[in-house]
């Protein structure tokens, strides 16, 4: 009897399916899907954008600036005052020379604000700037 038990205890721990290569194999495809994910960029608020009926699709922008119904300017997620702005987007520009800017201004926001963030970008030799809308 003892001989058999022996032997059957043994055939179940052949009989097993070793799980470790699939993990291996599930983990590196983690891996690699995280490393190639592309990730969208946020100003940092939600603006209710104004509509356009002649809007064009534009590229993946560099920059991304918004501004707030309550004149805020917002970049990369946090709040900059207006005298700021040109020294800001100067540096995003130095570390990203071919990229856009894209700015983000609410219906309600006012035009300074605005032509503060346009002027910022001409002043750091940005030449492709949009102004982001909805369709009609």
């Amino acid at each position: 009897m003892r001989g058999q038990r022996n032997r059957l205890g043994g055939e179940e721990e052949e009989n097993e399916i070793n799980l470790t290569p699939m993990l291996d194999v599930v983990f590196i495809m983690l891996i690699f899907f995280i490393v190639t994910a592309t990730f969208i960029k946020e100003a940092g608020i939600e603006v209710s954008r104004p509509l356009a009926s002649t809007a064009d699709e534009q590229g993946d922008a560099s920059i991304l600036v918004a501004i707030s119904p309550s004149d805020e300017i917002w970049i990369d997620k946090r709040p900059v005052e207006p005298s700021a702005v040109p020294g800001v987007i100067k540096r995003l520009h130095v570390e990203n020379p071919k990229g856009s800017l894209v700015i983000q201004a609410d219906q309600e926001s006012t035009n300074d604000k605005l032509v503060i963030v346009m002027e910022a970008a001409k002043d750091a030799g940005i030449a492709n700037v949009a102004i982001s809308t909805d369709d009609e």
